[in-house]
């Protein structure tokens, strides 16, 4: 009953800093990552903090699969599969080199490796973790391209370095050396098992969902699918990570036929808030990490630790800027010459952007804590605890560093405020008013003559939007103007309904249920007001 006490306490303490330090990222304009992995490492030096460890298998088994979902929910299928090729190119392509990069440079860098511990180095810290990146990339206005592409690439790449690594300790604690016909046919097995279960769990899900009509049980079930699709492909030794995301992406384009839209506003209210509480806690634990991984390594100076850690976290960010253009260059010829994309090639500006935003995650961390504390021969291995702290090194260094230099090297490049679709927005908009106009003709001659005053009245409306909309930019404040005061009237009818029921309700005229039931309408009335808005 005491550990459970005293892990209750250090949960809601924990829980405490991410508001704190959130809140605080807020008012700073930083990225709450920064904000929290920086916290967690002052955090650390102060006595009596709880010490927390990182416990991979709850990265890894409770962490992972539903924050990988809730990306895939976000991400658009048509922008990913529309820029595979330049995805597949980070995910894969550059995992692979990064590996093969930090094998062969560990040997000379760093004292005691040799190519096989270098192999597991490089395996740990090949992910990137894109959620800094693309939050600085959609608040300033890095073009929609890029961010796509990093959002992309930050859902594929675990499954590549999760092979890496597995190749690596069987490597290391193995008898056999694993062919790279071996590993090719892995990580087709990988990849193409974890895709179908993905999908074919997405599909289970979709059938289920379209016979079920309550709020509260299909967010349960959206709770559930991660993790069930996860522990469904790491049961056939297939990709998990690989299986969430086919399995998110799949039903996101589905969500639409089975998601009221009662349920899609409760949905994203909760996966909202709990994509921020899970990302608070392993950035926050990652700051954290600091008194056990210098405590593990007595034996070193602390200026020499620090010339280790700052030397190998600018060699990974000279891997990847010099991965970043022969293979963007490869990337276009294929989309070009073989994919028949008329994609305008992109800026040498643009590319190192891409080359800058390589932070590392929470995933690499987890990674090298699960490694062996012992060789096959029954000799510890030393090398474990340098590993650990040079890929703590490489996360500080690549989330504080660039992560706090990308907004000022995104203006200075001149890239800020260039994302827009505007254009395919107000497209969009102009169809469904084009297309309700339509169907308000067709109703009101089939209808009564006595509410043609209500189709009257609801034809206006969308006429003066399609004028709105065809008059282009120069009709852009007025609309604004416009809807600016029709909201905020709507909003205030709305205060003096919800006034009126809660006085209904001290009159003992209406229940408490009722009331209940009569806010949560008004409160969707108003977010829609405010979507409308925006």
């Amino acid at each position: 009953m005491g550990n459970v006490h005293a892990v209750e306490i250090v949960f809601l303490l924990l829980l405490l800093f991410i508001v704190l330090l959130g809140y605080l990222a807020k008012r700073l304009g930083t990225p709450y990552p920064i904000v929290l992995v920086v916290g967690g490492l002052l955090l650390s030096f102060i006595p009596h903090v709880p010490r927390v460890s990182l416990n991979p298998d709850l990265v890894f088994l409770v962490v992972l699969p539903p924050l990988l979902y809730h990306a895939a929910w976000l991400t658009s299928w048509r922008e990913f599969s529309y820029h595979l090729v330049s995805i597949v190119l980070l995910a894969f392509g550059l995992v692979t080199f990064t590996v093969f990069g930090v094998t062969q440079g560990a040997e000379w860098l760093l004292p005691g490796f040799d190519w096989r511990v270098g192999l597991l180095l490089g395996a740990v810290v090949a992910p990137t973790d894109a959620i800094a990146a693309t939050t600085i990339a959609k608040r300033i206005g890095l073009p929609k391209r890029i961010v796509d592409i990093l959002e992309g690439e930050s859902l594929l790449n675990d499954a590549t370095a999760l092979l890496a690594l597995e190749f690596g300790i069987a490597l290391l604690l193995g008898s056999e050396r694993p062919t790279f016909t071996a590993g090719l046919l892995r990580l087709l097995y990988l990849t193409l098992a974890g895709v179908a279960v993905g999908l074919a769990l997405g599909e289970v899900v979709h059938q289920v969902e379209d016979h079920i009509e309550d709020g509260p049980i299909e967010i349960a079930l959206s709770l559930l699918t991660p993790y069930a699709a996860y522990l469904a492909a790491e049961s056939v030794r297939a990709s998990g990570v690989l299986a969430v995301v086919a399995c998110g992406l799949y039903l996101t384009r589905r969500s639409s036929h089975f998601y009221s839209p009662a349920v899609r506003l409760q949905a994203w209210a909760v996966w909202d808030s709990l994509g921020f509480i899970l990302n608070g806690f392993v950035f926050l634990l990652i700051g954290l990490q600091l008194p056990y991984v210098l405590s593990a390594m007595p034996q070193y100076k602390a200026s020499t630790l620090m010339m280790y850690g700052a030397g190998f976290s600018a060699f990974l960010i000279v891997l990847r800027l010099i991965w970043v253009y022969p293979g963007t260059f490869f990337a276009n010829v294929i989309r070009e010459r073989v994919l028949h994309q008329k994609e305008p090639k992109p800026s040498l500006r643009s590319i190192f952007v891409v080359g800058w935003t390589g932070m590392r995650g929470v995933i690499s961390l987890a990674a090298a804590v699960s490694l062996p504390h012992v060789l096959a021969n029954g000799e510890p291995f030393t090398q474990r605890n340098m590993i650990i702290f040079l890929t703590f090194s490489a996360i500080l260094v690549t989330l504080v560093l660039q992560g706090l230099t990308l907004p000022p090297l995104i203006r200075a490049l001149g890239l800020a405020g260039s994302s827009s679709t505007g254009s395919e927005e107000k497209e969009a908009r102009r169809a469904m008013a084009e297309a309700a106009l339509r169907h308000l003709e067709i109703a009101s001659q089939k209808g009564d003559s006595k509410i043609n005053e209500v189709y009257d009245d609801l034809a206006q409306h969308y006429r003066h939007r399609l004028a709105t909309l065809n008059d282009g930019d120069s009709a852009d404040a007025s609309a604004a103007a416009f809807y600016k005061r029709f909201v905020d009237v709507s909003r205030e009818l709305i205060e003096v309904e919800r006034r009126t029921a809660i006085e209904l309700r001290n009159q003992r005229r209406i229940s408490d249920s009722l009331l209940r039931d009569l806010e949560y309408e008004l409160d969707l009335n108003d977010i829609r007001l405010v979507e409308r808005q925006s």
